[in-house]
């Protein structure tokens, strides 16, 4: 590491232009990175809802649906509207009235419940189903519900999850840079409080800017990148890297001091830094390595583009930052001062004078917080987590005040089953609680219409070679208990009359989300954990460090995740998720750093109190600047953000890192004081050179 060191401070210059030229390839790589903005894609392909989805795509050329509602106008005028959207590019087709019968025929020929389904009186509403050619999210769908809503006015509303998924585009392509503006000045004036220059904060940014632009352009390789991916990179890389370029700059500043020569003091200043750098990377690159192993695919792509981004930001920091700091080391120097931060050395006395009494605290709390743990509410409604102000979710609204309809399924079966099962089971599925219209073929051959009336157009739409297609319109919400019961119902009743028959559509998708992402859980959890406490017991060569490390940062967890318990506040799924293993991941570097040194004071003789006291004084400053970095890059994203999944991902991190710090600032010197006689007998470099001084 000494040559390559050397290397780099020789170098400085070619790799500071080096980085500036790659800055080109990463921004194409980012502007040529496809968004997924539809989380439902991210769903197993081998599940049957997926399947279903591919087969309406394959068999009926249907990707997606939407339910348009028109308000206040003449059937006439309506079907020109209809005629307008059906000449829209990758609309396929648009179901309404006057596919079914000519608009000189009475609409009140339609048997009463299909008139009900596509009308209501009260508020002179009518409606239609839009089909589109591709898929929920693709870019071609969002373009036709673009063109659509041009062609609509104030009396149409556009509701399905393609208007949705429109709409979060929409909402998170003006928001992102907004949260890279907020996360970068919230971090200046934490650096601009805790650093001893003024202009060493700008290369901080500089430095680990470039590590960002350099992991969004590489994502590139993985052809696309979610919505929520993208719009927590740079955030997040903002937050847990922050630290490597404040190691350096501490190491550089140190031996400084030692060094006649800047250069020498960079070259092992980078030595030092890359060693205690790749050990704190570490944790954190497990953290985001767990998400991968979730069934729910969202979790390997944010996983994936962290872990290469905390990576990319190592070599940054021991590379480009050293660069930078060395070709303006003369301003830097003008603008040093003096750090406003101040001291904490009488809480490291008062922490080990008290800690039984801590200790205790640490045991009491535990009570409330696992209540508020097991109690917190979790969402799986994406609309939910929007703004009410959006159109799409006004379309949701206005579906159900004058639809009363919720969610909407569609039943694939086979096209060939005899015509009285299909029939048995349109009629079944009409009698399960909660359904309000069931429409296919035959829902149209009522006593008032023969099915000879019924145009070939009509008959496309709901038939291909193999498949008959049945919609079937819900009075219950998305991801409801009720919608979920009436799901199971429907599939045991097509189950017993057509093996092949499926059932598809968002509350069916949500369904598996919440089965499949409950599994997650708990599978996350124990790989985070689980790889965590082997690097710990790895660094320390320990057998009881990794239970007290990982259980001081879980206890952390459990608070910060269990205050919405209290609160009343619902988090949506993804957050449940991903952000325990996130906070352990990116926080058990505060525990491992405190724990290091005491190991080391403990080694050169010191009973367990002064080894304690020393090390909880010479870490307690990186702890709380370290968390404050964090904290800054991510809690004004979180007040600042309109869609709630990135609001509340945000908010927990931000306020997870300051809970971790104030656990492992009071808490586990307490536990490290009452435990210190088992850790120095279950660890290797622990126990003291000079036997006697054992307390």
């Amino acid at each position: 590491m000494k040559k390559l060191s050397k290397g780099i401070v020789k170098g400085r210059f070619v790799i500071l232009l080096m980085a500036l030229l790659l800055l080109i390839p990463s921004a194409i790589g980012y502007f040529n990175t496809r968004i997924n903005y539809d989380v439902l894609t991210y769903l197993p392909k081998e599940i049957e809802t997926m399947k279903g989805q591919q087969i309406l795509l394959d068999e009926f050329g249907v990707g997606s649906f939407s339910m348009y509602m028109v308000e206040g106008m003449e059937e006439k005028d309506v079907s020109k509207l209809k005629s307008e959207i059906e000449g829209v590019d990758h609309v396929k087709d648009v179901l309404w009235y006057d596919s079914f019968m000519d608009l000189s025929i009475p609409m009140e020929m339609l048997p009463a419940d299909i008139y009900e389904a596509f009308n209501n009186a009260d508020t002179d509403t009518t409606m239609m189903f839009i089909m589109y050619d591709t898929g929920i999210s693709a870019d071609e769908t969002m373009d036709a519900v673009g063109k659509i809503r041009e062609l609509s006015n104030e009396q149409c509303f556009l509701s399905g999850m393609s208007a949705i998924v429109t709409d979060t585009r929409d909402l998170s392509n003006k928001e992102t840079p907004i949260y890279v503006a907020i996360a970068v000045a919230l971090s200046v004036v934490v650096l601009s409080i805790t650093m001893d220059s003024f202009l060493i904060p700008l290369f901080f940014l500089l430095s680990i800017g470039m590590s960002i632009i350099y992991n969004l352009g590489t994502n590139i390789f993985l052809g696309e990148i979610s919505y929520i991916t993208q719009a927590l990179t740079a955030v997040l890389q903002l937050g847990v890297t922050m630290d490597y370029s404040i190691f350096l700059w501490h190491s550089y500043s140190e031996k400084k001091l030692e060094c006649d020569d800047k250069k020498e003091a960079m070259a092992q200043a980078i030595s030092a830094t890359f060693s205690s750098v790749v050990a704190s990377s570490t944790t954190t690159v497990a953290g985001f390595v767990a998400l991968c192993f979730m069934s729910f695919t969202l979790g390997l792509d944010l996983g994936v583009v962290m872990a290469k981004g905390v990576v990319i930001g190592v070599i940054c920091c021991v590379t480009i930052l050293p660069a930078m700091i060395l070709i303006f080391d003369k301003g830097i120097e003008k603008t040093k001062h003096k750090p406003l931060m101040p001291r904490f050395d009488r809480i490291s006395a008062f922490i080990t004078r008290h800690y039984i009494i801590i200790a205790i605290l640490f045991v009491i709390i535990w009570i409330p917080a696992i209540w508020g743990y097991t109690h917190t509410g979790v969402y799986y409604n994406l609309d939910s987590s929007l703004p009410k102000t959006l159109q799409s979710v006004q379309a949701n609204e206005k579906l159900d005040n004058d639809f009363a309809m919720g969610a909407s399924h569609i039943i694939l079966m086979d096209k060939n089953l005899d015509n009285k099962y299909k029939v048995a089971i349109m009629d079944e599925a009409k009698e399960v609680e909660g359904v309000k219209n069931v429409l296919g073929i035959e829902a149209f051959t009522g006593s008032s219409l023969p099915q000879s009336m019924i145009p070939d157009k009509a008959k496309e739409m709901l038939e291909s070679g193999d498949w008959e297609m049945v919609m079937i319109m819900s009075e219950y919400p998305v991801a409801s208990d009720e919608v979920n019961k009436q799901c199971d119902e429907i599939n045991a009743i097509i189950d017993k009359y057509d093996d092949k028959a499926m059932l598809i559509g968002e509350a069916p998708c949500t369904k598996d989300l919440i089965q499949i992402t409950d599994i997650d859980f708990n599978t996350v959890s124990t790989v985070s954990i689980g790889i965590i406490f082997l690097i710990i017991a790895l660094v320390f060569k320990s057998i009881s460090l990794p239970v007290i490390l990982v259980g001081v940062i879980e206890f952390a967890i459990f608070i910060n995740m269990g205050i919405p318990g209290f609160t009343g506040t619902k988090l949506p799924f993804i957050a449940s998720i991903v952000i325990g293993t996130i906070q352990l991941g990116s926080t058990v570097d505060y525990a491992i750093l405190m724990t290091t040194r005491y190991k080391n004071e403990r080694y050169s003789g010191k009973d367990k109190k002064e080894a304690i006291t020393i090390a909880h004084g010479s870490s307690i400053q990186s702890v709380i600047v370290s968390a404050l970095s964090f904290f800054a890059a991510t809690f004004g994203v979180g007040t600042y953000s309109d869609i709630d999944m990135i609001s509340s991902l945000c908010i927990l991190m931000a306020r997870g890192a300051l809970i971790s710090m104030v656990t492992v600032i009071f808490v586990l010197p307490s536990v490290l004081m009452i435990f210190d006689p088992l850790i120095i007998r279950t660890s290797i470099g622990f126990r003291p050179k000079k036997v006697t001084n054992l307390k």
